[in-house]
Parts: structure tokens; C-alpha cells; sequence
């Protein structure tokens, strides 16, 4: 069984546990009374684009197969030859390739699951692609661009992490912060505390989770003043942190992240909802 009090990289979301869901054990009169606490985008997606991270049915394609795929005319089939390209072994032409993707595909989820599959590779042209996808023009990708600088050398792109800070997506920020923590624990309360309020409850709430790690009188204030936010789950992950052992969470809360499947685009490790 799960230890609720252990500090993971990848809890899962409270939502799996109703009992803490917001608006648990109570009876609203009517829909205006049902606080919304996420952002929620409900998008359409035909099966086949739903089954584009099953690499199954290209498993036994050529790696010569799959370039060629790569450069095809069907998005679904592009995507799902990105992410087999992740598997085989690393040689020039997929690194390449999968570059050429990631920076040049006009499709957003081409270009982030190619350079998650060429960070699994990695290399300099991995790093510089990453680097340049900092800046695209979907924030999944810029997301994922953080994620991959972490997991091939955090402390070399350092820089380049937390400038991402500054982004105007949650979720870049959000990784840039988990990123920042891991690299360099208590020394991160600084940037922590400056994202303390951040406009996005997301954030706000991996502030409040990354705080619990830091035992210093400005990360106590910071916890307390978050506990009285007005966002449910923010208060609830600061009230948490409050009691959680500081250099334990240090030490539990680092390393490369986990692979683990995905489940929505941009999702990943870094994304994943606090829940001490």
C-alpha cells in the first residue's frame, strides 16, 4: 500500500482518491453551485488519433520503415513513428530525423513526442533541439522541450530551465519549478517562493508540494500564506506540506524521472499533480 505521507515524483491525482476530490460529501442545489477547480479542456479525437501511442503495430517495421513514415502524409501514423523510433538502437539517421520532426513537423504532437523519443537517444543535437523547442509555439511542446533538458543533463541546462520560468504556460513553468528543485533542493526556496502566486493553481500547488522539502522559516511562511488560498487544492497540498519531513522529501524527490506511460499530450512525470 502507498504511504499517503511519502513525497514521490509521480503521485497521482486526487481525483483517483474521491474522498479528496473538491466537492466531496457535498449536495449542490444546482450546477452554479459547483466550483470548477481545474482547468478543463474537453477536445475530439477519432480513435485512430487516440491510438497513435500504441507502437505495436509498427514494432516490427524497419527503422528505414519508420523514417520513411516519419516524413509521411498521415499526422496519426507520423506520431506513432516517432515514438517507435524511441526503442531502436541510436544511430545518426534517427537522431536526425527525429530532430528534423521535433523542430519542423507542423504537427505539435509530431514535434513532442519526437523530442521525447530523441532525448531517449540523447546526445548534443537532442540538447540543442530541446533548446530551441523552448520557444515553440505550443506550450505542450515547450513543456516536454523542459522535460527533456532534465532528463539529459539538468544541471548543463540549467540556465536554459529556469529561463523557461517566465513562460506563459502553467505547465513549463510548473516543470521548470520541479526541475529547479531537483537540482538544487533547499537552494531552490528563492524561485519557489517567487512562484508562490503564480497565477495558475497548478502551479501554486507544486509550490506548496516542492516547499515541503525545504525546512526554512521563509518556506514555513510561504506554506502558511498558501494555506489560506483561495483555490481548494492548493490550500489542502500547503496544509500537507506543512507536516511532511523535509530532507526526506529531499531524498525521495530525486534522480531522472521514471518513464511511464502518458495518458494526455504534454502529460509527463514533471506534470503530475502533487499529492503528499
Amino acid at each position: 500500500m502507498r504511504d499517503e505521507e511519502e513525497a514521490t515524483d509521480g503521485p497521482p491525482d486526487p481525483q483517483l482518491h474521491p474522498e479528496q476530490s473538491p466537492g466531496f460529501g457535498e449536495t449542490p442545489a444546482g450546477l452554479e453551485d459547483i466550483e470548477v477547480d481545474r482547468d478543463i479542456t474537453i477536445g475530439e479525437a477519432s480513435l485512430e488519433e487516440l491510438g497513435a501511442s500504441d507502437t505495436e503495430p509498427v514494432e516490427d517495421d524497419a527503422f528505414t520503415d519508420l523514417l520513411e513514415t516519419l516524413t509521411g502524409e498521415n499526422v496519426v501514423e507520423r506520431r506513432r513513428a516517432a515514438l517507435a523510433l524511441a526503442e531502436r538502437e541510436t544511430q545518426d539517421p534517427i537522431v536526425r530525423a527525429l530532430s528534423s520532426a521535433a523542430t519542423t513537423d507542423d504537427d505539435a504532437e509530431v514535434r513532442q513526442f519526437a523530442v521525447e523519443a530523441l532525448t531517449k537517444h540523447g546526445g548534443e543535437l537532442a540538447a540543442k533541439t530541446a533548446r530551441v523547442l523552448t520557444e515553440d509555439p505550443n506550450p505542450w511542446v515547450r513543456a516536454e522541450a523542459v522535460v527533456s533538458l532534465d532528463r539529459l543533463d539538468r544541471g548543463k541546462h540549467e540556465a536554459a530551465i529556469e529561463a523557461t520560468l517566465d513562460d506563459d504556460h502553467h505547465a513549463v513553468r510548473r516543470n521548470a519549478l520541479v526541475s529547479l528543485f531537483k537540482l538544487r533542493g533547499e537552494g531552490a526556496l528563492d524561485v519557489l517562493v517567487d512562484a508562490a502566486d503564480d497565477p495558475s493553481e497548478r502551479v501554486r500547488e507544486w509550490v506548496a508540494h516542492l516547499l515541503g522539502g525545504i525546512d526554512h522559516e521563509l518556506a514555513a511562511e510561504t506554506l502558511t500564506e498558501l494555506a489560506d488560498d483561495d483555490r481548494s487544492i492548493v490550500r489542502e497540498t500547503a496544509v500537507r506540506a506543512k507536516d511532511v519531513d523535509a530532507g526526506s522529501f529531499r531524498r525521495q524527490f530525486t534522480g531522472v524521472l521514471d518513464e511511464r506511460d502518458r495518458t494526455l499530450p504534454g502529460e509527463d512525470d514533471l506534470n503530475r499533480t502533487p499529492n503528499l
